[in-house]
């Protein structure tokens, strides 16, 4: 994954880098989680964006 911030193309809207503070805050923005449930969700669902906004839904 990019870690260009001016970078924001495609590789960084479908991934998540629990590596990377700024990502980790615009996803639990993003879906309204805590980082604890985001991580939980990137261990079950894996690190595509998809994946875990579909385990978040589904709970």
């Amino acid at each position: 994954m990019s870690d260009d911030l001016k970078n924001k193309g495609q590789q960084d809207r479908s991934r998540i880098n629990m590596n990377e503070d700024h990502e980790v805050a615009y996803w639990t923005e993003k879906f309204n989680v805590s980082r604890e449930e985001l991580q939980r969700a990137v261990d079950e669902a894996g690190s595509s964006a998809d994946a875990v906004a579909r385990m978040l839904r589904a709970k």
